[in-house]
């Protein structure tokens, strides 16, 4: 399955979620950037809150692509020590990385989260997405740090994630959705028509479009 786009990925994803849907308890983190267009179209057809959640790749030296640890908000870190003795990076060199991410982590807290109070995911169903998984890295510092906070369930949904990491978010995650899963994946952009970035400016837009989602919600609720 190759995926138009990050929305067409959501709404197919959205699809196999309808479980949760009209539920008080569920709150949708979206991984930024990419993970925010996919989170938005579930949030949008579960009447589910959207907010960000966190998370910084770190990237090997002249190969940003390749996954040797990741951040998150709240303090975690987690660093592939095989990766980093077997591409014979530096202490320097990794200092290096895990400072500018840290740093790039912190400008997007500010500029996505702005004022809004923290994320309060105690009791709740966290359905957590991105727009794929290659090595899995990321979704993993992801959910250690959400852990922490003691949501009740915390479900991996994604369009597409390769068969050896979604096998291993299933014993980290409580639920994981996946509508693809390759066994050998080399890039998650193969698998969208329309990969192109999303910016800074979409993810705030969708998540001050999504504010909507939750008062219905409410409403609903009040009347039930």
């Amino acid at each position: 399955m190759r995926f138009r786009d990050r929305t067409e990925a959501g709404r197919l994803l959205a699809e196999q979620l309808t479980s949760f849907a009209d539920r008080t308890d569920v709150q949708v983190l979206a991984l930024p950037r990419g993970g925010v267009p996919v989170g938005f179209e579930i949030a949008s057809v579960l009447h589910a809150p959207l907010d960000v959640w966190l998370v910084r790749k770190l990237g090997a030296p002249k190969m940003p692509e390749l996954a040797i640890g990741a951040i998150a908000s709240g303090g975690v870190e987690t660093i592939g020590v095989d990766a980093v003795r077997r591409l014979a990076i530096t202490r320097g060199q990794l200092d290096a990385i895990v400072s500018r991410e840290w740093q790039e982590l912190a400008r997007r807290e500010a500029a996505y989260r702005g004022d809004r109070p923290p994320i309060d995911v105690h009791a709740r169903t966290v359905i957590l997405v991105d727009d794929g998984i290659a090595t899995g890295a990321s979704m993993c510092v992801a959910i250690a740090s959400l852990r922490r906070l003691g949501p009740t369930a915390i479900v991996v949904a994604v369009p597409v994630a390769g068969a050896p990491a979604c096998a291993f978010l299933v014993r980290e995650a409580d639920q994981v959705v996946c509508l693809s899963t390759p066994a050998d994946l080399n890039s998650v952009g193969e698998w969208y028509v329309d990969f192109s970035q999303t910016s800074d400016q979409e993810v705030c837009t969708l998540l001050e479009r999504a504010r909507d989602f939750a008062p219905r919600l409410e409403s609903r609720s009040a009347h039930n």
